[in-house]
């Protein structure tokens, strides 16, 4: 069986006992037997691992998981490299942890693979390098914490997640469903790459779905200041009319800047948003009706609530 680490309140003596440890290795260097030298190096190997463990307070993190998620917890937002979190955990499955941190207990912990999948999109990459972060250059072995507050809901999404990933249907399709069975729900990259079994062309099959397609997917570079940098939202299960998809993103954040986030009809922005509320997500209205010869120009677009927007159209007919 493999053996545990062994952490300790004081690290000193520990680390007291890996210099004897080496010190004594010494003379082991001197003989000719391979396999004595390796056999007297193992205490010096699981010594090592104790300390790392030590490092932070067993009474504050016991286990390994705990370890892993407290230190990254001091650095959010910071490229950690996989070699410092086998080093405070102690042990060799700490990637094993790192997942079930993910799924299991709603962590965003994003992977060097996720970010460089993401940086298929320019937006993306410019929202990363806003928090200092380079999705081109970061490793496939680093990590990043992006929030450091569990998301209670995570589990039962990876559990809808899994049973999506599963179909024998083109990724496109799974992330479109995956969306659907979550409406309002915070999504995160690295959801949405193992949705797609790390296929890197995920980030750009999102972008497809909402600009080609008309889905209402937001982030923080669309409009949705309120986000965190790597997440989105389907805001709501229904697509845009054709003309509304080809509203250049530009143009878009322009007018809902212009508009100050908010309803031109009844003044609704995202701040405001409850349960209750019928008024969901803010839309783009064009002034003169795209049948009617109407651009997708700034001037021609107003910001209304989809309640108003439902309204006008409505006295439309």
């Amino acid at each position: 069986m493999t053996r545990r680490s062994q952490p300790n309140n004081i690290p000193e003596d520990i680390r007291q006992s890996l210099v004897d440890l080496l010190v004594n290795f010494s003379e082991e260097l001197k003989q000719d037997n391979l396999r004595a030298k390796v056999v007297a190096l193992v205490p010096a190997f699981h010594k090592l691992r104790d300390l790392g463990s030590s490092l932070i307070s067993p009474d504050e993190a016991p286990s390994a998981r705990d370890r892993i998620i407290a230190y990254l917890q001091q650095y959010p937002q910071t490229v950690i490299d996989g070699d410092e979190l086998m080093v405070v955990s102690g042990i060799s499955e700490w990637a094993r942890r790192v997942r079930e941190l993910r799924i299991q207990f709603g962590w965003w912990i994003y992977s060097g693979v996720t970010f460089r999948q993401m940086a298929q999109n320019p937006d993306d990459i410019f929202a990363f390098e806003a928090i200092g972060i380079d999705p081109l250059r970061i490793k496939p072995d680093q990590y990043v914490l992006m929030r450091t507050e569990q998301d209670k809901e995570a589990a039962l999404r990876w559990n809808i997640l899994n049973e999506i990933r599963r179909k024998k249907i083109a990724t496109k399709d799974k992330l479109i469903e995956y969306f659907r069975k979550n409406v309002g729900a915070q999504v995160t990259g690295e959801e949405l790459s193992y949705l797609a079994s790390n296929t890197k062309e995920w980030a750009r099959r999102v972008r497809e779905l909402r600009t080609e397609e008309g889905w209402p997917i937001v982030t923080k570079n669309t409009g949705r200041e309120d986000l965190p940098v790597g997440v989105y939202v389907l805001e709501e299960d229904r697509q845009a009319p054709p003309h509304d998809r080809k509203i250049p993103d530009p143009v878009r954040v322009a007018v809902l800047e212009r508009d100050h986030f908010s309803c031109v009809r009844c003044g609704w922005n995202r701040d405001m948003l409850s349960k209750d509320d019928p008024r969901k997500m803010l839309e783009l209205h064009h002034k003169k009706h795209h049948a009617d010869g109407g651009d997708n120009t700034e001037e021609n677009l107003e910001t209304l609530c989809n309640v108003c927007h439902d309204d006008e159209h409505r006295e439309d007919r």
